[in-house]
């Protein structure tokens, strides 16, 4: 593998992963009352502590999908 398919690789992962993180955000924002009730009877625990779980999760993956795809993405482009 040489660095241009690398460089394309990271921007193809980076592509689908915010297309994984908005997919996901709009189906919890349009579900979240439903889907926080399931989770809260699934795991017994409170419904805020869910949504504060949602939310956690979308930051970490932003966060993750930041540091581990864009961020080398953007250095391979500075270095070619």
């Amino acid at each position: 593998m040489n660095i241009e398919t690398f460089h394309e690789f990271l921007g193809w992962c980076t592509v689908i992963n915010f297309g994984v993180l908005v997919v996901g955000a709009i189906k919890v924002l349009a579900l979240l009352d439903w889907e926080t009730k399931i989770h809260a009877r699934m795991f017994q625990v409170d419904e805020e502590w869910v949504r504060r779980s949602y939310f956690m999760f979308f930051v970490y993956y932003k966060i993750a999908i930041l540091v581990l795809n864009l961020v080398p993405y953007i250095a391979l482009s500075i270095m070619m």
